[in-house]
């Protein structure tokens, strides 16, 4: 039974075998910390860093005053955007889909400093965002909007340029989580308007688990405070944390074999072009929708408009719990997907699914090709057929 992986909206797979080869190179040759020595193997190290920095840099369209900071994944990520801009007594606007790796942050803030932050309601069929309704939840006190480029659940694509508009107007910081959309379509950051952007390494960027990065605008980097301190291989007489980029945020030793598999992934993409893979998994959006839309008793959630979305599909079956139907997709028809909440509890209360256990979600990538969504598609139709053995298909067969 081939397997068929749907749930690189957790982690992608597979990666190019250039990401692999990347690792192994770096055990087998450098096998040294960056800046922590004048030797070959730890000028090289820092050489892999600069490379990756680079690469992500061009990926993103960064200005030549924005900022690449590399982390250890995107909650990390989003932790120092979030705690390093917030002071106490601040407000912070996110919205219902946001994941728990900001909702968390908030909350602790909440807790301890006095933090207050309104999540912004969506729209109930496609869970896209109205900017006004944005802008009638800001106050005088907020200093931050935080919003998803891409859900995790429903797969919607966020106004984000009109977002940051609303944003400007009123002063206010705007940082994107684009764990789901980084890597899967082409994004320029300044046209995007983010003062920030977050993001992991190993989903759409294609790198190793253990990679995340922060992009931030030249400027913002002033506002924020650091999360952690300690050694940075420049400026070690100084008790304080050094103030230049990106030693200023990349207290500690790096993560260096996972950032040269990073940089392996990113620059695939660079190879292949955003432009590419986004056609590609607008396709298998258009082709997964329509299949979806003919099998009864299944109910999918999200915009109907593949440009509104990526390729991220939530679904529920009648007749089943979501952790029973990715059970059974997994054992019967090897089709890989995960149930739950998915880490996003306002965003499945959202959509109606809370209470009932969630949904089961099915995420393409790169590498997923038609026959994998076609054979999904067809599980997904046999399986609502046998527990609906007395309603017949009327809407052709998947």
């Amino acid at each position: 039974m081939n397997r068929r992986y749907f749930d690189n909206s957790a982690t992608s797979f597979p990666k190019p075998p250039e990401v692999a080869a990347a690792v192994r190179d770096y055990f087998d040759r450098v096998h040294a910390s960056a800046g922590r020595g004048a030797y070959r193997e730890a000028v090289e190290s820092r050489a892999i860093l600069d490379a990756a920095r680079a690469a992500v840099h061009r990926l993103f369209h960064c200005g030549p005053d924005d900022h690449v900071v590399f982390t250890f994944n995107g909650t990390d990520s989003l932790n120092l955007a979030i705690k390093g801009l917030v002071r106490p007594g601040d407000h912070v606007v996110t919205t219902v889909l946001d994941h728990n790796s900001v909702l968390r942050p908030l909350a602790a803030l909440a807790a301890d400093h006095g933090v207050r932050w309104t999540a912004a309601p969506v729209d109930p069929c496609t869970t896209r965002l109205d900017p006004a309704v944005l802008a009638n939840a800001l106050e005088p006190r907020t200093r931050l909007v935080v919003v998803n480029h891409a859900s995790n659940v429903t797969g919607v694509l966020q106004p984000v340029a009109d977002i940051a508009a609303v944003c400007r107007r009123h002063g206010v910081r705007l940082l994107v989580d684009a764990a789901q959309s980084a890597g899967h379509l082409p994004i320029d950051f300044a046209e995007l308007g983010a003062d920030m952007l977050a993001c992991p390494g190993h989903k759409g960027l294609l790198g190793p688990l253990g990679t995340g990065v922060l992009v931030i605008r030249g400027g913002v980097e002033r506002e924020l405070r650091t999360v952690r301190e300690g050694g940075t291989g420049s400026w070690s007489e100084e008790p304080h944390q050094p103030d230049a980029l990106p030693d200023r945020f990349e207290a500690g030793s790096h993560n260096a074999p996972g950032l040269a598999g990073l940089r392996a992934g990113v620059e695939w993409l660079l190879a292949r072009g955003l432009t590419a893979i986004r056609a590609h998994e607008l396709a298998l959006c258009e082709r997964l929708a329509a299949r979806l839309d003919a099998i009864r008793g299944l109910t999918w959630y999200g915009p109907r408009d593949p440009h509104q979305r990526v390729a991220v599909f939530s679904v529920r079956v009648a007749g089943y719990e979501p952790g029973e139907l990715a059970a059974l997709l997994e054992s019967r028809y090897g089709v890989l997907a995960r149930s739950g909440l998915h880490c996003a509890p306002l965003a499945h209360r959202a959509i109606g699914t809370l209470e009932r256990g969630g949904t089961t979600r099915l995420s393409a990538g790169p590498f997923t090709t038609a026959d994998d969504v076609d054979a999904a598609a067809g599980a997904l139709a046999e399986l609502a057929r046998a527990a609906q053995p007395d309603i017949a298909e009327v809407r052709g067969a998947v």
